[in-house]
């Protein structure tokens, strides 16, 4: 079946990943460096908190989950990959790569982040763009989806004209009311942002990260961690403006076949998903049916690799249970369930899998 089998072995398959001790490319006298755009929203932020991770790095029940990322107590920070993360309102942050990814949280990108390091002889750098909250119905629509139609623009100005109404007297202020113009810009202004980060990485790369001075970016591939928002009116087109957002993202910077790797909705866990959730999870993994992204696009399940530990304590029905056992619960959980219950675990096998599943489309690559 799907790659994400391999999980149930997962603290075995990681430890033996290679931990950085310095940067190859150095010795190798690369001229170029791989570049990674991960994007998406609040889940591609990662929503674990640190101190759990930290946490679970050091008892015995999870301790090798981790170990593999980690030396003399501490988290391995990496000399040989490196990441800029940029967000609504921020001029963005960069680094050398180490826990929280700039975000000061513990997300999926790190453990993928670490596998390409580990896996290329030439520097990594990492382009995260997460934005959250924002749909790839709207925010992050493609350009080649064009925009909805007139009719709904027109329902959905009137409905944003009564909430500023509503807003202006209830606070006593007199602030302007939306126009078309409004509407219409916000639908595809992430998805320009996710190409103007790029493009300020690799423009700005020997300033953020002096060690790569001299050397050119190869873009080699895109995650995309994206759905929640969906649910609420794009989950029927979703699989349209998938196809449209790879096409166009792939046209936009003259790769047509960067590999392409999509963590599909997984929010449901062990609970069979329905409705909405269900409709995008499965236009998600249908984009490997698609005949020209063949051996160019892989999707996987994030539900088969939830963290039952979380969901149990999180979802316990019985309220005397759940409040006895309210300290165990923080022990894996620190979110709700559209965050994977801020689990470092469920984001550390997530991160995993994306990883897996981008070093075997790479093995066929075709520029």
């Amino acid at each position: 079946m799907l790659r994400q089998l391999l999980f149930i072995s997962f603290a075995a398959s990681v430890i033996a990943s290679l931990i950085s001790t310095g940067p190859a490319y150095a010795a190798d006298g690369a001229k170029t460096y791989k570049v990674f755009i991960y994007a998406g929203q609040s889940n591609a932020q990662g929503k674990a908190p640190i101190a759990l991770a930290d946490a679970q790095s050091e008892v015995p029940a999870t301790r090798d989950l981790y170990k593999h990322r980690r030396k003399d107590g501490q988290w391995v920070v990496r000399d040989d990959v490196f990441f800029r993360y940029a967000s609504q309102g921020a001029e963005g942050t960069h680094g050398a790569l180490k826990i929280g990814v700039g975000s000061y949280r513990f997300g999926a990108d790190f453990e993928f982040a670490s596998m390409m390091g580990d896996h290329f002889h030439e520097p990594v750098v990492i382009s995260k763009s997460a934005y959250g909250g924002s749909s790839l119905h709207q925010r992050f629509r493609p350009p080649s989806a064009g925009l909805p139609s007139e009719e709904k623009l027109q329902a959905e100005l009137v409905g944003a004209q009564k909430r500023v109404t509503v807003q202006n007297e209830k606070s006593k202020k007199n602030d302007p009311l939306p126009t078309m113009e409004d509407i219409k810009s916000k639908y595809g202004d992430l998805y320009r942002q996710i190409l103007l980060d790029y493009k300020t990485v690799t423009e700005n790369a020997e300033t953020f990260f002096p060690e790569l001075k001299g050397m050119k970016p190869e873009l080699a591939g895109f995650v995309w961690f994206q759905g929640w928002n969906d649910q609420y009116g794009g989950q029927d087109e979703y699989a349209a403006n998938m196809q449209h957002f790879i096409r166009d993202i792939r046209k936009e910077l003259g790769k047509p076949n960067l590999p392409f790797v999509i963590v599909a909705m997984g929010q449901n866990g062990s609970t069979p998903p329905t409705g909405p959730m269900l409709t995008i999870r499965d236009a998600q993994m249908s984009m490997m049916d698609v005949p020209e992204f063949k051996g160019n696009v892989k999707a996987f399940r994030s539900d088969v690799l939830v963290d039952k530990d979380a969901e149990r304590l999180v979802n316990e029905k019985d309220r005397a249970v759940r409040e006895r056992n309210k300290e165990e619960a923080k022990k894996f959980s620190a979110d709700g369930g559209y965050h994977y219950y801020g689990s470092p675990i469920w984001y550390m096998r997530i991160g995993n899998a994306a990883g897996e599943m981008m070093l075997d489309l790479l093995k066929n690559h075709k520029k």
